[in-house]
């Protein structure tokens, strides 16, 4: 399915037809043989799909890391070089200076494998990501849950919200999905499509609607429904427009007319190829509507993941869940040592 901001593509095929034309008999030719249908391509593996989307991080840290540390002593010059090639690949420089000085724990001024160095970078990149993997729950005591989204406009919104409605559905709970980025029509027929692909009921309005009238309606249709939960799709914004954050935060106040609580729960998408600006954005998203997690999408070839660990080790919000295509199923629960192994380079297919 496109991110957010695409259309989804159509598959149309055109039949053509004319007057048949009466050929000749021709003479029997013999038999060809039988074709052998060519084996359906195997599907990768989850880690297979979470190591080629850290690629672009990996190859780059592992390359350098077997240039600086092959046949060279682990000293201050070594170290410092380390740490420019942790920074460059967006890990942060707390995380990076946490590195180095991990590593030069016993080991200074004596020659050090690049492997070694990778074990100690996957090792201090797990410590940091550790106690923000945290699996999203939802308290079906309080009924529905509303779960907000939000993010710059491009960070795979809608089509998350379709994959989180695909986990929930799966689980027999009653979803309703509410279009509310209703500045873009794409985005509206997207996520009816998605309700259609979940069996999740979608309540949309016309482009243009009013958003926070849109989510207090849905708001009470959810609750009409009986629903478990409701997820409200919100307009892609920038974070440095103030207009546009304040029209955030009206939906906040308006669903909140309804249940003081809401929303519960606020997950922001984070665009792994966006670099340092996720900094920027989680600060500005968390200050307007109090995020609650993350959710990490597009890690695919292009990725710079290093900057979930920065963002990690800056704010410490939970990261629930990371998405490596546009697949239904392309979405799993955040493992942090998995992540810290792909991003270091180190295979984990055994």
């Amino acid at each position: 399915m496109a991110e957010d901001g695409q259309k989804p593509g159509l598959l149309r095929r055109l039949f053509g037809g004319g007057k048949a034309v009466e050929q000749p008999p021709q003479p029997m030719a013999a038999t060809p043989p039988a074709e052998v249908p060519a084996a359906p391509a195997q599907r990768l593996t989850w880690w297979q799909r979470l190591k080629s989307g850290l690629s672009r991080t990996s190859s780059q840290i592992s390359g350098s890391i077997s240039s600086i540390f092959t046949k060279r002593k682990l000293d201050a010059e070594t170290l410092e070089e380390l740490e420019d090639v942790l920074i460059q690949a967006d890990l942060g420089v707390a995380t990076a200076s946490r590195i180095t000085a991990a590593l030069k724990v016993g080991r200074f001024d004596r020659q050090i494998s690049p492997d070694e160095v990778k074990a100690v970078l996957a090792s201090e990149i797990e410590k940091v990501l550790t106690p923000v993997a945290r699996p999203l729950v939802l308290d079906l005591s309080h009924r529905p849950q509303v779960v907000l989204v939000v993010g710059v406009n491009g960070t795979g919104k809608t089509t998350s919200i379709g994959k989180l409605a695909s986990i929930w559905r799966a689980e027999g709970k009653k979803v309703v999905l509410a279009a509310g980025d209703t500045f873009r029509a794409a985005a509206v027929e997207q996520l009816k499509v998605w309700g259609q692909r979940t069996g999740a009921r979608v309540v949309a309005r016309d482009q243009g609607a009013d958003a926070a009238g849109l989510a207090f309606e849905a708001f009470e249709a959810a609750k009409a429904d009986d629903a478990d939960v409701l997820v409200i799709d919100t307009a892609g914004r920038l974070q440095n427009r103030t207009e546009l954050m304040d029209e955030l935060e009206k939906v906040i106040r308006v669903i909140r007319k309804i249940d003081p609580s809401a929303p519960h729960i606020v997950l922001q998408t984070l665009d792994a190829t966006t670099g340092q600006n996720a900094i920027s954005q989680v600060e500005i998203f968390g200050r307007v509507c109090g995020v609650t997690g993350l959710v990490m999408t597009k890690l695919d070839g292009t990725a710079r993941g290093g900057i979930l660990v920065a963002v990690s080790e800056r704010f410490g919000l939970p990261i629930h869940f990371i998405g490596v295509g546009e697949g239904i199923d392309d979405i799993e629960p955040f493992d942090p040592k998995e992540f810290a192994a792909a991003i270091a380079g180190i295979d984990q297919s055994n």
